[in-house]
């Protein structure tokens, strides 16, 4: 006999608080008391931006990155480097944050939409390389939710049609893919110190340039600083084409110097709360926990998981609500609906009054163009995992996930 849910008046999974914790203390501090005492804010003139990206390209092994504003800037910078320009067409998720897609716009260009994996939730290289036209110049790779993509793939269709490859790293910091860290794989790696990130210096981010050409790293320093060329004792400023100020304060900086101490332990944390979460799943046939990309390592920034509804008798709202007065707060889905059916993307209006940049183009944005993309965000139940929480916390999502789910499946045969 299954268990009578919360939602129905029974016992709550969850009586006790999730664990929880200090992200910042006395070594932000000191940091942001050093940053002050240089009498200057300035990444150029003072020493804690520069000592951040040391520090962060020590732990990549990568010889060049650029601190940027945010991680949307870094992609930006990223696009901008690579040379992208006005009707070329870059290919990306349709599941990500807009700021995947905003510096594709901004360099006049046309975002393209392939679809994903049912079970990774990542690029399906298939449908990458079904996307490419004579356009095509760039494809922009979201490991979503801390979970590489196939770079092998990837990479692959990038040399063969001879395309950049700029990895959104926001949700994905330290994993693995068979032996390298993601970021480190395409031409530019893009990551983000967001407040909601693994680590946070409020907003900030960073391009790692992966590229042996020194030019490509003066390219991408220029174009984060409104295309001045400020490495070494000298700044220049013959200014042959348009760029944005992303540029990144000391403060951001040093914050960022104590945050990376922290990485390292926050992410083998997430790494065994989400195996936790996928072996505590096992044995439901209505329950799909997400997949790991062969030979990768995922960091879990969330955990999403999928329901097939034919097996339930529920539809994911319902799972959602029952699952929440479990006291285990969920959503549906990760973002509402994909990228493409923002109305954005339906109007072609990037600029109001107008279709440029979408009029050089003629790609479309239908609903059903990534129908794998529909169908995860409509099917799937997003969790949050911190490092804070305890092995019991853990314990206890897994118990009221399988609760739910014991009491709505249907059984064999049905």
């Amino acid at each position: 006999m299954t268990e009578k849910l919360a939602i129905h008046g029974g016992p709550k999974t969850k009586e006790t608080p999730f664990g929880t914790g200090k992200r910042f203390g006395e070594e932000e501090l000191q940091q942001l008391r050093e940053a002050l005492e240089q009498d200057t804010l300035f990444y150029h003139y003072g020493e804690k931006v520069k000592r951040f990206l040391k520090k962060f390209n020590g732990m990549y092994g990568v010889r060049h990155s650029v601190a940027v504003s945010s991680g949307t800037a870094a992609i930006h910078v990223a696009l901008g480097a690579a040379g992208i320009t006005a009707g070329d067409e870059v290919i990306t998720s349709p599941i990500t944050d807009q700021g995947t897609v905003i510096g594709i716009l901004y360099q006049n260009a046309i975002p393209v939409f392939a679809d994903v994996l049912p079970d990774t939730y990542n690029l399906d290289p298939v449908s990458v390389e079904a996307r490419i036209t004579k356009r095509t110049k760039a494809i922009v790779v979201v490991h979503l939710a801390g979970n590489p993509c196939d770079m092998d793939a990837i990479m692959g269709i990038a040399h063969k049609h001879s395309l950049k490859v700029i990895e959104d790293c926001a949700q994905s910091y330290l994993s693995e893919y068979k032996g390298k860290l993601v970021g480190t794989i395409g031409d530019y790696g893009c990551f983000s110190t967001n407040d909601f990130k693994h680590i946070s210096t409020g907003d900030g981010g960073m391009v790692t340039i992966n590229s042996a050409d020194e030019e490509d790293y003066v390219i991408a320093h220029a174009f984060a600083d409104k295309n001045y060329q400020r490495i070494g004792t000298k700044v220049a400023r013959d200014i042959h084409h348009l760029a944005p100020n992303y540029r990144m304060t000391e403060l951001q900086g040093a914050v960022g110097i104590a945050q990376l101490d922290k990485l390292a332990g926050i992410c083998n944390k997430r790494k065994e709360y989400g195996a936790m979460l996928t072996e505590g799943l096992a044995g439901f046939r209505c329950l799909f926990p997400p997949a790991v990309t062969e030979g990768a390592t995922s960091t879990y920034w969330f955990y999403l998981f999928r329901l097939n509804t034919h097996l339930l008798n529920a539809n994911v709202d319902e799972f959602v609500s029952a699952l929440n007065a479990e006291g285990i707060p969920c959503i549906r889905g990760y973002i509402p609906q994909p990228v493409y059916l923002q109305p954005m993307f339906q109007k072609k209006e990037a600029y109001p009054g107008t279709n440029y940049p979408f009029s050089l183009s003629d790609v479309s944005y239908e609903q059903g163009i990534c129908p794998n993309a529909e169908e995860i965000l409509q099917t799937s139940v997003r969790i949050g995992i911190s490092e804070f929480y305890t092995e019991g916390d853990i314990r206890d999502m897994i118990d009221a996930i399988r609760k739910v789910a014991a009491f709505y499946q249907k059984e064999e045969g049905n």
